[in-house]
């Protein structure tokens, strides 16, 4: 067995804080079918699913094809909102030191699980220059809807690792499921959209409070597992 780890974030709640440009765009979407705003908080709940899911959850009493028209203008809205410098989704505090100190490891490889879709998941790591960082990336127009194991399963395959080789730290309980079904370790963190008792009620064994907290706790993790993480060589090049 190799003696590769894998480390997989999700993104919007848990690398970078999306909520504005997700609320300003849905209500966008909403408004061009004189559909009726809905709070702040329920639209921020569905964040991690795929967006067809997240609509049709929003949306429980519309039928298809108004779900799809909702889904297309929350497409449009969003690429036009992120023209505007406020609505950019900037990284977590905290983020960029822990993926650079992860990434540098030359037994880590880190990976991304997310509902966005390939294209705006690029975007997002080109906008913070962190596409050298991750190995693998999945994303929700590749994969069944999160809490759907399927994202898991691909990442762990593209490394090369088994699922007790694999932990994954999300913001919501799709996380939690989608990495507890998929056999890896799912730890929550508590910046982004689900409450900490609702990630520890999913399974969540530990929630972070803190991005500084994420590098010990793994080593702590590993450590106690006897599979403590390898410095990388001087050059500390990032993968």
């Amino acid at each position: 067995m190799s003696d590769l780890k894998l480390v997989v974030f999700d993104c919007d709640g848990t690398l970078v804080d999306s909520q504005h440009i997700i609320v300003a765009a849905m209500n966008r979407a909403f408004s061009a079918h004189s559909l009726s705003l809905l709070p702040r908080e329920k639209i921020l709940s569905i964040v991690g699913l795929s967006l067809e899911e997240a609509i049709s959850k929003l949306l429980p009493k519309e039928d298809s094809a108004t779900v799809s028209l909702v889904k297309e203008s929350y497409r449009q809205a969003f690429f036009h909102l992120r023209e505007d410098p406020s609505l950019h989704e900037p990284l977590f505090p905290g983020a960029r030191q822990a993926l650079d100190q992860l990434a540098a490891r030359d037994d880590v490889l880190l990976g991304v699980a997310t509902g966005k879709s390939q294209r705006g998941l690029r975007n997002i790591l080109e906008l913070h220059d962190l596409r050298g960082h991750f190995m693998t990336l999945q994303t929700a127009d590749e994969h069944p809807s999160k809490p759907h194991p399927s994202m898991m399963q691909q990442a762990m395959s593209d490394a090369g690792v088994t699922a007790s080789q694999t932990v994954i730290f999300g913001d919501t309980s799709y996380d939690i499921v989608m990495g507890r079904d998929a056999g890896a370790h799912a730890v929550g963190v508590s910046w982004g959209y689900h409450d900490r008792d609702e990630l520890m009620a999913y399974g969540a064994p530990q929630v972070l409070d803190h991005f500084d907290d994420l590098v010990p706790y793994l080593d702590e993790y590993w450590s106690s597992r006897g599979e403590e993480a390898t410095p990388a060589q001087a050059t500390g090049e990032a993968r």
